[in-house]
């Protein structure tokens, strides 16, 4: 269907949602999330909405999430979707890598490619009261015992989560084979398992859990990022002696078999919504770069990082 070339058409023009040619009623443009609430996709989801809706870039815009699978089921209702252009998606590294390792046969690059929005360093958290104060610390007790020190992410295999703590593992010595990872669905539930102890560590992006890191609740040990977070006092990997950066990203799909037309217009909205002072403002907030790319760039991109994903996995033994 065409819908959401109209709405968004009315929309620029300054017009609501509503349509009242034909009495045919109330259209509304949706934003998919891949994974649980309090997740990375989600506060990305609901930032990236609450701006569009506040600077009339869009009318209102339902978010819904679809959890299962590491962002795999929601890939599929994506894929059924197929031609409907009032639907967006929210997604990134995370998403590429859980159709690996579900058995997925839809890839990231089937669907159609919108905009890549930002990249985001990793983290390594831990209670408040964990006995590692330091990621020195955290590294001398899991190179001694492996076995003994359980990471959690939120992502699945072949997402930032998990290959994050595996090239940390591999960059200080440790077989990443012998890393005992687990896997939670999204930001939301890692936090309970951490707050729960559950888990000795977990890694995540910093502003996917900032709320629990300014209220004193959690404490990082180490970003990935080539410079500090702003907002976080923690050192980064380097200036810990650990040689590594790594960054996950996240982007924005659209069901494939849409028009050009349509795809034009869903660029279009973004391309506002990256230029608004809230989301410039959201991007230090949360601690994100801003790494907007879109059209074919974006669309190589996700070629490359199945190619990424695939490759790593491989070298793991987990394919």
């Amino acid at each position: 269907m065409l819908v959401l070339l109209a709405i968004v058409a009315l929309l620029l023009s300054g017009c609501g949602v509503t349509r009242n040619d034909d009495d045919r009623g109330l259209h509304r443009l949706r934003m998919m999330v891949p994974n649980s609430p309090g997740g990375g996709y989600d506060l990305t989801a609901r930032t990236a909405v609450k701006i569009m809706e506040d600077d009339d870039i869009t009318g209102r815009v339902e978010v819904f999430n679809v959890i299962g699978a590491g962002g795999t089921v929601a890939m599929a209702r994506l894929m059924n979707e197929r031609g409907n252009d009032d639907l967006m998606m929210t997604m990134g590294l995370g998403v590429v890598g859980a159709a690996y390792t579900n058995g997925s046969r839809i890839k990231a690059s089937d669907a159609t490619a919108l905009a890549k929005m930002i990249e985001d360093p990793g983290a390594i958290f831990v209670p408040a009261d964990s006995p590692f104060k330091t990621v020195q610390d955290f590294v001398a007790a899991w190179k001694a015992d492996p076995a003994n020190i359980t990471i959690g992410g939120g992502s699945s295999p072949g997402g930032p989560d998990h290959l994050f703590p595996m090239e940390t593992a591999r960059a200080v010595g440790i077989d990443p084979r012998k890393v005992n990872f687990v896997t939670y669905d999204g930001g939301g539930d890692l936090l309970t398992a951490l707050l729960g102890k559950k888990i000795t560590a977990g890694t995540s992006s910093p502003g996917e859990l900032i709320d629990q890191i300014e209220a004193g609740q959690l404490r990082v040990l180490a970003v990935s990022s080539d410079e500090r977070v702003e907002g976080v006092d923690a050192p980064t990997l380097k200036e810990s002696g650990i040689d590594l950066t790594f960054a996950n990203w996240r982007g924005i799909l659209a069901p494939p078999g849409i028009s050009d037309s349509a795809k034009e217009t869903m660029i279009k909205v973004l391309e506002e919504l990256h230029q608004t002072q809230g989301w410039k403002d959201a991007l230090v907030k949360n601690g994100w770069t801003d790494a907007f790319v879109t059209g074919e760039a974006f669309e190589q991109f996700l070629v490359d990082q199945d190619n990424r994903v695939s490759s790593t996995l491989t070298e793991l033994g987990l394919l």
